[in-house]
């Protein structure tokens, strides 16, 4: 009887395919980087630098890397006399190595990489004093890009390191200037702190950046929403009620001739829906397109006589001085105006109803009421149109107020002027209304010319 499990004999099954050792997975990298490197040495270099730039722009790390090389080579430079000795060359070589290692192997910046190769390279050169000497440079620089890419802790440790290194070969008496080589290595780690801050605020504000524009885009979404709601639900209710005439027409009276008056009417509301849709939509594109002006204070008397002409009694009565209402609050008194006479026509057929709208120095105010059908009282359902028009009261730091008030459903929004929307001299009309009211009689011609 056999008694090996499946597990051993797959292990010692000769024909079981063999993992590759991770000795033969690194010399497959090292050929890989190799013919990279052969193939496009450029564009090789600055895909790795850029893989361990720890977030740094590739000039900065290329720039860090060849003052290692200078601040190393002069060192190695002014140690003319002990070539024949070769540790000026191998200490060079010893503050090099970790660079091949980093481009061809898979392996992080570490800070104990460059500090070590830097705390050793600096003491074969105290090894051979020379005067002048600038080989502490090279602890200088290392402390600084440890400081540019490690935890303050961490690089605080090495920089201790480093200065304690130069004091310690300075009590031996292979080191002079012991104070401005300490100032330097300090000076170096407070450089690297200042890059690595400077990277945390970058990286802060990018952050910022795209929580603010994802905030900017929904806050335009929601606004387009409210557009094109606003837009079905005044179309549709007026359209509604001329259908609605057309078949009372047709069942009562047989009044073909006045059923057709009612669908036309219908019809025409209904495209200038869709083109107003469309408007509304089209700002969801990019691409450059004619802009109409937006509807306004001087467009609600269209409005009611669209109401009126359905089927719906509806008063308007206009007071004050419309010079002084902005485009923008003409938008949101119209769109006010156009939701409520909508759900007029959509919750209280039949009602008496009347738009009324007061402009005074101060605020301009917006009050549509209608008379309470039979039945239960209205509610304020979980839509969008109350909740949209105090949104657009709310950003114009107006307040709005709908409910029963008496024997009537109300809708009361109050919405202040600013200083500057209020034409200081009787008689002139503000500059941007006078543009607005020309864009909107040019448009209104074309119309009637097509």
């Amino acid at each position: 009887m056999d008694l090996t499990s499946a597990d051993d004999r797959a292990e010692v099954s000769p024909h079981a395919p063999r993992r590759p050792g991770r000795t033969r997975l690194a010399l497959g990298r090292v050929a890989r980087r190799l013919l990279d490197l052969v193939h496009d040495p450029a564009g090789t270099l600055r895909r790795r630098v850029e893989e361990m730039s720890y977030g740094y722009p590739v000039s900065v790390v290329v720039t860090a890397d060849i003052a290692v090389v200078v601040s190393a080579v002069a060192a190695a430079a002014l140690r003319s006399q002990y070539f024949s000795t070769g540790v000026p060359f191998l200490a060079v070589a010893l503050l090099f190595a970790c660079y091949p290692l980093l481009f061809f192997f898979d392996l992080p910046p570490k800070p104990a990489v460059f500090g070590l190769s830097a705390l050793t390279a600096q003491a074969l050169f105290l090894l051979q004093p020379v005067s002048p000497d600038c080989s502490p440079l090279v602890l200088t620089v290392m402390v600084g890009m440890i400081g540019a890419i490690a935890p303050k802790r961490v690089s605080l440790f090495w920089m201790i390191a480093a200065v304690a290194e130069i004091v310690v070969f300075y009590a031996l008496g292979s080191a002079e200037l012991v104070q401005v080589y300490v100032v330097a290595i300090v000076l170096g780690w407070m450089v690297g702190l200042m890059l690595q801050f400077q990277r945390q605020s970058l990286d802060q504000e990018r952050e910022n950046q795209a929580i603010r524009s994802a905030q900017a885009a929904d806050d335009e979404r929601r606004r387009i929403a409210r557009e094109v709601h606003d837009v079905i639900a005044h179309s549709l209710s007026v359209t509604l009620l001329h259908l609605t005439a057309a078949r009372h027409a047709l069942e009562t009276d047989r009044d073909v001739d006045e059923a057709i008056d009612a669908l036309g009417d219908a019809e025409r509301l209904g495209r200038q829906a869709m083109a107003d849709i469309r408007h509304t939509v089209g700002l969801l594109d990019q691409r450059p397109s004619a802009m109409t002006p937006e509807p306004g204070l001087e467009d609600i008397a269209d409005l009611v006589s669209d109401f009126v002409g359905a089927g719906l009694p509806v008063t308007y009565h206009l007071i004050g001085d419309t010079a002084a209402v902005s485009a923008s609050t003409g938008l949101a008194l119209y769109r006010i105006s156009q939701e409520s006479l909508s759900n007029i026509a959509k919750h209280a057929p039949g009602a008496q109803a009347s738009l009324e709208i007061a402009v005074t120095p101060g605020e301009v105010t917006v009050r549509a009421r209608n008379t309470l059908p039979q039945g239960p009282a209205p509610r304020t359902g979980r839509g969008m149109g109350i909740s949209g028009m105090r949104q657009r009261t709310a950003t114009l730091n107006g307040n709005l107020s709908a409910g029963r008030s008496g024997e009537y459903w109300q809708v009361r929004a109050r919405i202040p002027l600013a200083p500057d929307e209020v034409c200081p001299v009787s008689g002139l009309d503000d500059p941007l209304t006078m543009v607005r009211d020309a864009i909107t009689s040019l448009t209104r011609k074309r119309q009637e010319d097509r």
